[in-house]
């Protein structure tokens, strides 16, 4: 039987067909760029202190000054967010010089914000920590829904799964533009990451199986990212025509709406319809896709009993050779690769997320500082993209990571007075960080072998996701010290550079099929050997009886 790939040669590359496709699945990601980091406006702070009976917000800084602690911070004056002097006596503006909590609650600068959860729900001073729990609870869905979505897609499906998830996600959305409490807004979150992760996931895999071999990389590395990216800058666009936070909710849903018609455009994966035997419907998409492109299909395209065996070939190999995620620390090498791209994964999550999801804390305008964040996304797949074409693996990795950990560093250094210089360097850690997101996707599929592929890509993912969750709460250090975040993420990355340089170079190299085939890291003078029982286990494991070499 002919290899897939061969087989379907004739549909040609770039042909209308694979352009359609190229585009819509791309385009279908869009939203996801609105939904990760739309709680940059949905959980601004705005500028609070507490209510006063006998006076408003708009009251004078004098005014305020006699009634409420004046704080310091980085140099600045600002009047104290949590306490007051206690009155003398109720509603007389006489004061004590001792300070109280805010017992009649707070009022909330509507300057920047019409409205936001925070001044909602007034989560701020001891309820602070729900602002970046609740962005904990969407990754705790982002989680849930990265393991869920490749056992859904196989089982029913990559097109089903693509729009279920994408409906899974507007709906919510809509919800939650209701919830009439933080916890309800919690809960519905959950289910927003856990689709938004599933649609992005379903897209791309849907994608990879449907496009020829050499448009995979660019549909990977340039279209799916470039269109996530576009609903990112789109962001603050939509945020600063909508103020309030229910609105904006609803204004990033709709388009999910949009999307419906492209059931009729988009079909299902042949190579998925051969696996389940449904050979009828995977030759009827690839006589569609010929005639779409205005090429002749042969009269046979696929054979029915071929696959039916391939399908029993396939079910006792699964049968004979179960592997599991103790494969991925049985031998030295593999278990070094994997300790190691664990630890970058979830660095590269922890700023990547920090960055992005910080821009309501850094100097200037929140609108126009996310706005900037968006755009480095743009050069940042391609910078990726041109690396993982034209330089080796570890120097690419590694350089990256330097830069954006030096950038962030450097931000220490820079005077209170120059803050433009201060949000250039967080851009140019943003966009450096963006390339390593988009690059250690690729690297990390090269370095696992084939029989462990997905297990070894499933445990850096795991590992990349609590590095996702813990993000929320280096923000959330920011509200106090707006340097430590950057120090704290620009140190472990710059660490995390370092330890790249161990990882074995992959560009241009087979793909590793088993185990015994994973390279050492280059700190090692000597060849890694794997024990003789392994090496046993191994060669009963090799297909076809491929010949294993110590």
């Amino acid at each position: 039987m002919r290899d897939y790939g061969d087989t379907i040669a004739f549909l040609g590359e770039w042909g209308p067909f694979q352009k359609s496709i190229f585009f819509l699945l791309s385009l279908s990601t869009t939203p996801n760029g609105f939904v990760l980091m739309i709680m940059v406006f949905v959980a601004g702070v705005p500028l609070h202190h507490c209510r006063l009976p006998q006076l408003n917000y708009s009251s004078t800084f004098l005014e305020l000054n006699q009634s409420i602690p004046i704080e310091e911070t980085e140099g600045k004056s600002f009047l104290s967010s949590c306490t007051r002097y206690r009155m003398t006596e109720e509603n007389t503006p006489e004061f004590y010089n001792d300070t109280e909590g805010c017992l009649d609650g707070w009022e909330f600068s509507t300057e920047t914000y019409s409205s936001t959860i925070v001044s909602e729900w007034s989560l701020v001073c001891e309820d602070a920590w729900k602002v970046p729990f609740s962005v904990t609870v969407f990754f705790f869905g982002v989680t849930i829904g990265s393991f869920l979505s490749g056992q859904l897609s196989d089982r029913y499906g990559r097109k089903l799964i693509v729009f279920a998830t994408m409906a899974v996600q507007t709906t919510f959305c809509l919800l939650q533009a209701a919830a009439n409490s933080w916890e309800l807004f919690c809960v519905l979150y959950f289910f927003i990451g856990m689709g938004q992760i599933a649609n992005y996931s379903a897209a791309f895999i849907l994608g990879s199986e449907l496009l020829s071999k050499s448009i995979r990389i660019p549909f990977g590395s340039l279209g799916i990212p470039m269109f996530y990216a576009l609903g990112y800058i789109c962001l603050p666009l939509f945020a600063y025509l909508i103020r309030g936070w229910r609105m904006l909710l609803v204004a990033s849903s709709l388009p999910g709406f949009l999307y419906i018609p492209l059931w009729w455009y988009i079909p299902e994966s042949p190579r998925w319809l051969l696996s389940q035997g449904r050979v009828e419907e995977a030759e009827a998409i690839i006589r569609a896709a010929a005639k779409k492109n205005g090429v002749n299909a042969p009269d046979v395209i696929f054979r029915a009993e071929d696959y039916m065996e391939l399908m029993e070939t396939n079910d006792k190999k699964k049968s004979k050779h179960v592997y599991t995620l103790l494969d991925l620390v049985k031998t030295t090498n593999l278990r070094n690769i994997t300790i190691l791209q664990m630890i970058i994964g979830f660095v590269i999550n922890i700023t990547y997320f920090g960055i992005s999801l910080n821009t309501s804390n850094m100097d200037g305008d929140p609108y126009l500082n996310c706005f900037f964040s968006a755009a480095t996304e743009f050069v940042s797949y391609g910078l990726s993209w041109l690396f993982l074409h034209y330089a080796s693996r570890r120097f690419s990795l590694t350089f990256i990571l330097t830069v954006s950990g030096g950038t962030l560093l450097l931000i220490k250094l820079v005077p209170a007075e120059l803050n433009g210089l201060a949000v250039f360097l967080v851009m140019v850690g943003k966009t450096a960080i963006t390339a390593a997101f988009c690059f250690i996707y690729v690297y990390s599929t090269e370095l696992f072998p084939t029989v462990v592929r997905n297990m070894g890509l499933g445990a850096t993912s795991m590992a990349s996701r609590i590095g996702s969750i813990i993000s929320p709460y280096i923000i959330h250090i920011g509200k106090y010290n707006k340097i430590i975040p950057y120090i704290l993420m620009g140190g472990i990355t710059t660490v995390t550079a370092l330890l790249s340089l161990l990882l074995p170079e992959t560009k241009d190299e087979e793909l590793p099929e088993h185990i015994i085939q994973v390279k050492p890291l280059r700190c090692l003078c000597m060849k890694q050997k794997p024990t003789i029982e392994y090496e046993t286990n191994e060669n009963t494991r090799a297909e076809n009886g491929h010949q294993l070499s110590v």
